[in-house]
């Protein structure tokens, strides 16, 4: 009897091989919300309150519609001036900051900003930190960001770069970049490994790079939105040429 099962057993065996996979986005927006269903609804209807009461307090307000682009962008603007923003509670004076264009996965809404809004925007766990490179090391990183067509740098910073990728010019505060200099750098610890094809950041010294949750790049950003709403502004950022590209 038993030998019986395991030739039926065997014998119901089949081999697959993946041939290949597909894949495709389904996109859920809000024409789902035309026939919501009810009983769905109902079941989420508890955590929805508990989300929303995290994720939905206003922070500040935004005067436009922002992204993240290259070779300059408003948002990518906004968040490396902000490094430098937080730098005082750290006791530093960065010359300038980097904000790479990956670790921003959000485009920032106008109007009212929610925690939910900034957490879209920096989702993952990346610090603020700090580290010092010389001005060879400078010109070596803003090279990478040429590379790169460009990441966020902060309002010190003047760059001019070709289309194939190459760095034409930089100055920092309106100097050219002194070789034997040093120089102060905000960023996010992330970076300082040189990731994101930054390979200079490695280079970097004299780091300070709390590792206190409190240090996470969204938690910085909401503090400044809501600094910004104490004092009654509104936030807002401009192409400036910052990064121009020829």
């Amino acid at each position: 009897m038993l030998a019986t099962a395991m030739m039926l057993a065997s014998s119901c065996q089949s081999h697959y091989e993946v041939a290949s996979i597909q894949r495709s986005r389904i996109l859920v927006d809000a024409r789902y919300d035309a026939q919501p269903d009810a009983k769905a609804a109902e079941f989420l209807k508890p955590y929805k309150h508990v989300v929303d009461s995290i994720l939905g307090p206003v922070v500040g307000r935004s005067a436009k519609y922002m992204k993240a682009e290259r070779p300059e962008g408003e948002l990518s603007n906004l968040l490396s001036d902000i490094l430098i923003w937080a730098s005082k509670d750290y006791g530093e004076k960065p010359d300038f900051a980097i904000y790479n264009m990956g670790g921003v996965r959000a485009d920032l809404p106008k109007g009212d900003i929610t925690y939910g809004d900034v957490l879209d925007i920096a989702p993952f766990e990346n610090k603020i930190a700090f580290g010092t490179l010389t001005g060879a090391e400078v010109t070596e990183l803003f090279s990478q960001i040429a590379a790169t067509g460009g990441e966020g740098v902060s309002h010190s910073v003047r760059m001019v770069i070709s289309k194939d990728g190459e760095l034409l010019s930089a100055t920092i505060n309106g100097e050219s970049i002194d070789p034997a200099k040093e120089y102060r750098m905000a960023t996010i610890d992330y970076l300082l490994g040189g990731t994101d094809k930054l390979e200079a950041m490695k280079k970097a010294r004299n780091v300070n790079a709390p590792k206190d949750k409190s240090n996470n790049t969204r938690f910085i950003i909401m503090n400044y939105f809501k600094d910004m709403q104490k004092q009654g502004k509104v936030v807002d950022a401009q192409i400036e040429g910052r990064i121009i590209e020829k």
